[in-house]
């Protein structure tokens, strides 16, 4: 048994805890009745296949999974919904939000299970603290503009304190397993909203050069440590420099990628129909290729330029 917060776990106070009712909702009802429920219906009923998959009789594979065994399905879930909204086709978007959706009922179900919580105190805590986190609508606060709101939440969110009694830094709160390119900018988005910040991309453009010049340095010493070092400060003040501009660096990178795949794909077609393979041909005869597939394509395309 577990105490939370001061008190006791929903999950494991007996006059609060109770099974999920095993049919509480019509898994062979028609699309059309699906429709007419509600999202707090639709909800309970999710909740209530997890449990029927977890309990027994149900699913094999469902029952034997554990938290450590769904961490690779929810990264996974994560990246293909951010995939599906890249898409925009609302009907991969909303088959993707509801499979990250599914991730969160299954870890709580097992966390119910563990006597641990439950969705429900889950569900409280999100709404606390949302509702702490905007006075300026719940409460009597104001807010000229997104900027201000923005530095009320982080202000709110660091007089919090982090959970163990010591303060809450401004950069609490960037997982550390996130992309490192995507945790570069968020570190530098929280850094930047309590005014640890370039005044402009300029300004850090200029930084950019600096990092390159010690790079250079580092790389006629043949320092490997020392280059490592500084091709990490040279990433990390390019990543700077885009979120300056506005400009999502991981979403660069991706699309800096994606060009890449297509036109190298482009360059082996271009060598089968030759009879020949990539790994065959000259340096100069490979650079034709690439500049031949970069000319067929039109400016701009995915946000990459020529």
């Amino acid at each position: 048994m577990r105490v939370r917060h001061g008190g006791q776990s929903l999950a494991c106070d007996p006059k609060t805890y109770k099974e999920l009712t095993p049919v509480v909702y019509n898994a062979l009802a028609t699309s059309r009745s699906l429709m007419a429920d509600s999202a707090g219906v639709l909800f309970e009923a999710l909740l209530s296949l997890m449990g029927r998959l977890r309990g027994e009789g149900g699913c094999p594979w469902d029952r034997e999974q554990t938290r450590a065994s769904l961490r690779p399905y929810l990264i996974e879930e994560t990246y293909e919904a951010l995939e599906a909204l890249g898409e925009g086709r609302t009907d991969h978007i909303v088959e993707e939000l509801g499979d990250v959706l599914f991730q969160v009922v299954f870890h709580c179900q097992i966390a119910q299970e563990q006597g641990e919580f439950t969705m429900a105190e889950v569900l409280q805590g999100l709404l606390r603290k949302m509702t702490s986190r905007h006075p300026h609508v719940f409460a009597d606060a104001q807010v000229a503009d997104a900027r201000e709101a923005l530095h009320q939440w982080e202000r709110i969110k660091r007089a919090e304190g982090s959970g163990d009694g010591n303060p809450r830094s401004a950069l609490d709160g960037v997982p550390q397993s996130l992309p490192s390119l995507m945790r570069a900018q968020r570190l530098q988005v929280k850094a930047g909203r309590v005014g640890f910040d370039w005044p402009s991309w300029r300004e850090a453009w200029n930084k950019v050069r600096e990092e390159l010049t010690e790079t250079d340095e580092a790389l006629a010493a043949g320092d490997t440590a020392r280059i490592r070092a500084e091709l990490g400060d040279l990433l990390f003040s390019v990543v700077n420099v885009a979120r300056l501009l506005e400009i999502d660096a991981e979403d660069s990178l991706r699309q800096a990628a994606e060009t890449f795949t297509r036109r190298f794909k482009e360059v082996e077609a271009a060598m089968r129909a030759e009879g020949r393979q990539v790994g065959e041909a000259s340096a100069e005869d490979l650079d034709r290729k690439w500049e031949a597939a970069k000319s067929r394509e039109v400016p701009g395309q995915d946000g990459v330029g020529r």
